[in-house]
């Protein structure tokens, strides 16, 4: 049982150096990006009932500084006012188009299918799908072209600094950065051709248009629950660049609205973090929940000290890469940890009874 312990110690270790790196690699997008082009831009939307966000998002695209762009949103048979309001904002700024939603074809997720039909209809050098409920600012398309110029990329995608209000909104969406920023350095995703360093965010993907096109990845993956991780290891296989950042304050989103809808929300994924792994995700979660336990009756209370500052410490150095705060992140590491364990069990049930419905659509039937 020691060589166990000194196992966890190991593993603890491994999770607070990857933490630390990705707070030290200051892993964001550069403040300024010289271009050595201005292409076009094609920011494709899909959206199913957005009538809360869709309009703050192309208000806000509407003041970007980076003009040559075409704005189209996909409105996938929503039952509220998106359509309308989309509709509305077109009068006003004539860059922005709307498509009305097909008959969804079998084996395609909604998503999918709306990003495919979106990118079909895009004309721009650059293909950017963003998420109706992610907020942009200032030069973010300029910054974004930029890196994609510098490093020769085709695709890049960045997590949207995450907006939490609700008590159930801090103690269930940090999971998302918790592991993701201790499992996988973030550096290694455009440094390593290994399709294993792989992590995307749907909420922002970057395309070169002809790379996308040459491939069209949406369609490859059309019936892949968490398309944006399963699209990058596509490209990575092909052998094409990518890259992955962290949102600062120009680039934000409040993904969940209360504890329920996020745990849906990341019941349908968080198998994919652990590379499709339901026995990987299990053990981790064991793992990670009995580590403190084990530790203290094996080998005593200093060590248990020791154990619960590496825990902490990694809390820490992820909150600060997140740019989230880190005393709410201490205090409610306990909760945190509760609501993975009920998002594990869920995932493990919905798997097995085939439903989860999302959207209004069940994304787990054959």
């Amino acid at each position: 049982m020691i060589y166990f312990c000194f196992f966890l110690l190991s593993l603890l270790i491994i999770r607070l150096l990857v933490a630390f790196v990705n707070y030290l690699s200051f892993a964001y997008l550069p403040k300024v990006n010289s271009l050595t082009s201005t292409p076009s831009v094609s920011i494709l939307i899909p959206a199913r009932n957005e009538e809360e966000n869709i309009g703050t998002l192309l208000e806000q695209l509407a003041t970007l500084e980076y003009r040559i762009l075409e704005i189209i949103v996909y409105n996938d048979h929503s039952n509220d006012e998106t359509e309308s309001i989309v509709k509305h904002w077109a009068t006003l700024n004539p860059t922005i188009k709307i498509i009305n939603g097909q008959q969804l074809p079998q084996g395609w997720l909604g998503k999918n299918h709306a990003c495919h039909q979106l990118a079909k209809a895009a004309t721009g050098d650059i293909v950017l799908f963003l998420d109706a409920d992610v907020s942009v600012k200032k030069d973010l398309i300029k910054r974004s072209i930029g890196h994609l110029q510098k490093y020769d990329l085709h695709l890049l995608s960045i997590f949207p600094k995450q907006i939490v209000k609700s008590l159930g909104e801090k103690i269930s969406v940090p999971l998302m950065n918790w592991i993701l920023l201790s499992l996988l350095p973030l550096s290694l995703i455009r440094k390593s051709k290994n399709e294993r360093f792989s992590a995307a965010n749907g909420q922002f993907m970057m395309f070169k248009s002809v790379t996308y096109k040459a491939i069209w990845p949406h369609e490859k993956c059309k019936s892949h629950r968490v398309e944006d991780i399963a699209i990058m290891r596509l490209f990575k296989q092909r052998g094409f660049a990518c890259d992955t950042r962290l949102g600062d304050n120009d680039i934000t989103c409040r993904m969940y609205v209360g504890l329920d809808a996020a745990i849906t929300g990341f019941t349908k994924n968080i198998f994919q973090f652990f590379g499709n792994s339901k026995l990987a995700t299990v053990f981790f979660g064991i793992l990670t929940t009995m580590a403190p336990l084990v530790v203290y009756f094996n080998m005593g209370v200093w060590w248990l000290t020791a154990y619960t500052v590496g825990i902490l410490s990694i809390r820490l150095f992820v909150s600060l890469a997140s740019q989230q705060s880190v005393v709410q992140n201490l205090v409610l590491a306990i909760p945190q940890h509760i609501v993975f364990l009920i998002i594990i069990i869920k995932g493990l049930v919905n798997n097995k009874q085939r439903k989860l419905i999302w959207k209004g659509r069940n994304i787990l039937q054959d």
